[in-house]
């Protein structure tokens, strides 16, 4: 173990030979920055002040050669090779609600959503709590470095987790989930992670909006609402956005739930009719746009999450912040 002390606190914790600074943090209770966790955000940024780590990415480009300049590394790639002092940022607002911890799982199943995304389920040695809305780290086979997924179902599904991962063009991720894995495959997972998690301390109405892989951790969210009988006066309006019609999916999650057209609502539209072989009947545009039409002036009175690809997730903000909703409403979680 080595020792990591936070300059200007009284703040020490142990990381584990081979685990990052950031989550070793969390594991020990305390928060630091943090949205992607695999060196593409830069929010989990720190500067060393003594000591040496190695890096998982070094190239990781979360991290620019200012950083460098100035001792800077990124908290979710460094592994301490010694005793460490470091500045941190450090906030309870930063904890993940649920102290992550790493596990072995075995693929107990798989089923194809669309053309080119996957359901994965695994087996948990014993039941391990998320929130609703969270994501994991999944180490990969072939693959180096962990790959950031977020989960689908709901810990109260006992000792199983669930993904959705979208196979993306020249993605090894994708290649080793598609191509090599097979039921009975063991794998690690480290997690939970996230900040995007379902909020049950207000009454608002919930805004969920999702494009590609970005569903999963929508549908936790809308099924962490059904489960929880606190929260059955609030109603979910579920937005889903894709390329084309045969890339839509999800309608069939949500109807399984209690409330599935009375408070639960589900809007898909799609953005490329024109390169569709097959008939779409249904909405068109991009999935921002349909939420500011459908919600207009209202969405200011929702709580409101949102994953999927980045220039979804920027044009979501921007509708967002031009409709006046609160920054403290908006849940989201940089992925790249």
């Amino acid at each position: 173990m080595y020792k990591i002390n936070i300059a200007g606190s009284q703040l020490a914790f142990d990381c584990a030979p081979g685990d990052t600074i950031a989550r070793a943090a969390l594991r020990a209770g305390i928060g630091i920055p943090y949205e992607c966790n695999v060196g593409c955000c830069g929010t989990c940024k720190i500067e060393l002040l003594s000591g040496s780590v190695e890096s998982n990415w070094p190239a990781a480009p979360g991290l620019g050669e200012r950083d460098r300049m100035r001792g800077r590394v990124l908290g979710c790639q460094s592994r301490p090779v010694s005793d460490c002092t470091v500045k941190a940022r450090v906030g309870d607002q930063y904890l993940t609600g649920r102290v992550p911890r790493r596990f072995e799982a075995v693929l107990a199943g798989q089923r194809d959503l669309t053309h080119d995304m996957r359901e994965l389920r695994f087996s948990l040695p014993e039941a391990v709590d998320f929130l609703p809305g969270q994501y994991a780290l999944l180490q990969l086979p072939g693959v180096d470095g962990p790959r950031a997924y977020s989960m689908s179902n709901i810990a109260r599904d006992g000792a199983t987790w669930h993904f959705q991962i979208r196979r993306v063009p020249g993605g090894q991720g994708g290649a080793a989930i598609f191509d090599r894995m097979k039921v009975g495959d063991r794998l690690t997972i480290d997690g939970p992670y996230g900040l995007a998690y379902l909020r049950t301390a207000n009454q608002r109405d919930i805004v969920c909006i999702a494009g590609g892989s970005g569903l999963a951790p929508m549908i936790s969210i809308a099924r962490g609402l059904a489960a929880d009988p606190a929260l059955a006066g609030r109603r979910l309006h579920f937005f889903y956005g894709g390329r084309t019609a045969r890339d839509i999916c999800g309608s069939d999650m949500l109807a399984e739930l209690p409330g599935w057209g009375e408070r639960i609502h589900y809007y898909p539209t799609i953005s490329m009719p024109e390169a569709d072989a097959a008939p779409w009947s249904g909405r068109t545009g991009f999935v921002h746009e349909l939420v500011a039409e459908v919600l207009g002036a209202s969405l200011r009175d929702h709580e409101i999450y949102f994953a999927g690809p980045p220039a979804m997730a920027q044009a979501v903000q921007r509708m967002l912040f031009e409709a006046g909703v609160p920054g403290e409403q908006v849940h989201y979680d940089a992925f790249y």
